[in-house]
C-alpha cells in the first residue's frame, strides 16, 4: 500500500479536504500559540512544573472533577504509567482490557515488554464491556481499562446504565477502573452527561490534547492526589519529564477554549451524514454514530476503490475521504470518517453524494 499512499498524498497535497481541519504550517501554529500565551499571560513550565503545564493540569482536573491531573508528552506513556502504578498498589500485574484496545493494537507490546503488565481480555471483538465481562475475568486484578469510545470498533460507547454497573462492580471487587478517554471530550454528549459525571465512575482518566482538541501533542491523567505523585515519578523514570512542555500545554489550553463546546454539534452532523450515506448504498458502524467519528463501508476491493478515490482527487481537487482498507466482510472496504468543522459546515447530503461519486456508487450533484 505504500505506493498507493504516496500517490494519495501527492494528489491531495494542494487539494481541499472535506474531513480534515484546515492545515496549518508550523509557523502559523506557533504564531497562534504565541498570541494565545500573550493574551492570557501564560508563562513557561520547567520540567513539568509551573506555567502553562500547571494551568492546564488544574483546568483538566477541574473539568473532570478530580483532585489532580498530570501531563505527559504522550498518551502511550500516560496510560502505561497509570496502569503500572495501580498494579503496584494492588500487588498484581494483571490488567483486564478489550482486545481492541489501543494498548494492545498500537503500542508495539509496550505494556508487557516495557512495564511487565499481564494482559487479560475484558472483551473480544467490537463490543463494549459490561459488569458481567469483568466478573468473567477471575483472579486478582491490578486494574481494568475501558476505552471510551472503542475506536477500532467504530468509536462505540456503552449505554450509560451499563457503564454505571461496570463501575459499581469494579468498586465492589476493589479493582481500580481506568478510562482511556482520548476522545472523552467528544463522548459526553452521547450520554447527555458532563465530564465530571463520567469521570466520577473511574479511578483515573486519560485524556488527549490533540484528538479532538487540535493540539500538537500531549496527554494528561486525571486522578487522586496521591496517585499523581506516583505518576510524576513514573514520568521521570520513563524519560517524559521534559525540560519544557509549554508548547503542547498551550495547544491544550487553546483547544479547550476553542473546541470543547463544538462536539455535540459535530456528532449531530455525523448522524445526519450516516443516514445520507446509507441511503446511497454505504453501510456505517455504528448505524447512528456515538461521536463525530465512525466507520463507513462500501462494496469493492481496496485496490479498485482507492484507484477511484485518487482519480477523483486528481480531477476535482477535492479529497472526499481517506484511503480505504479491506473489511471483515468479503467484497467490502472500510474507512474512518471524522466530522469536525471542516466537514460540518457542508450539507451532509452533498458530502454523501460526493463520496458516492468518488467510490463509484453514484454521481455527485454539480
Amino acid at each position: 500500500m505504500s505506493e498507493v499512499h504516496d500517490r494519495f498524498r501527492s494528489a491531495s497535497a494542494g487539494a481541499e479536504w472535506i474531513f480534515h481541519r484546515p492545515p496549518s504550517t508550523p509557523a502559523a501554529m506557533l504564531r497562534d500559540l504565541a498570541d494565545f500565551a500573550e493574551a492570557h499571560d501564560i508563562g513557561w513550565d520547567r520540567y513539568g512544573e509551573r506555567g502553562a503545564v500547571a494551568e492546564l493540569e488544574a483546568r483538566v482536573a477541574g473539568l473532570l472533577g478530580k483532585p489532580a491531573a498530570v501531563m505527559f508528552p504522550s498518551g502511550v506513556m500516560a496510560q502505561q504509567a497509570t496502569l503500572r502504578a495501580w498494579c503496584d498498589r494492588a500487588g498484581s500485574r494483571r490488567v483486564a482490557l478489550p482486545d481492541l484496545s489501543h494498548l494492545v493494537r498500537h503500542e508495539q507490546d509496550g505494556p508487557r515488554r516495557v512495564l511487565g503488565l499481564e494482559l487479560e481480555w475484558l472483551t473480544t471483538g467490537p463490543r463494549t464491556a459490561t459488569d458481567e465481562d469483568l466478573a468473567a475475568v477471575g483472579g486478582r486484578l491490578g486494574a481494568a481499562l475501558v476505552e471510551l469510545p472503542l475506536r477500532d470498533a467504530g468509536c462505540l460507547l456503552p449505554p450509560w446504565d451499563e457503564l454505571v454497573a461496570l463501575s459499581a462492580a469494579a468498586r465492589e471487587r476493589r479493582v481500580r477502573l481506568h478510562a482511556d478517554g482520548a476522545r472523552i471530550w467528544e463522548s459526553v454528549s452521547y450520554w447527555g452527561r458532563d465530564l465530571a459525571e463520567v469521570a466520577e465512575l473511574f479511578d483515573s482518566v486519560y485524556v488527549s490534547l490533540y484528538k479532538g482538541l487540535g493540539g500538537s501533542s500531549g496527554a494528561l491523567v486525571a486522578c487522586p492526589e496521591d496517585l499523581a505523585g506516583e505518576l510524576r515519578s513514573w514520568r521521570q523514570r520513563m524519560g517524559g519529564t521534559l525540560y519544557s512542555m509549554t508548547t503542547a500545554a498551550l495547544g491544550g489550553l487553546k483547544g479547550l477554549d476553542e473546541h470543547l463546546s463544538d462536539f455535540a454539534e459535530h456528532r449531530a452532523w455525523a448522524v445526519a451524514l450516516a443516514v445520507a450515506l446509507r441511503e446511497r448504498g454505504f453501510r456505517t458502524v455504528p448505524d447512528e454514530p456515538h461521536i463525530a467519528t465512525f466507520l463507513a463501508y462500501a462494496p469493492g476491493t481496496a485496490e479498485e476503490v482507492n484507484e477511484r478515490v485518487i482519480a477523483f482527487v486528481e480531477e476535482r481537487g477535492l479529497v472526499p475521504c481517506g484511503l480505504w482498507s479491506g473489511a471483515d466482510v468479503p467484497g467490502w472496504v472500510q474507512t474512518e470518517l471524522t466530522c469536525y468543522e471542516s466537514a460540518s459546515r457542508r450539507d451532509p447530503a452533498e458530502v454523501a453524494d460526493t463520496m458516492a461519486a468518488a467510490v463509484g456508487l453514484g454521481a455527485a450533484h454539480p
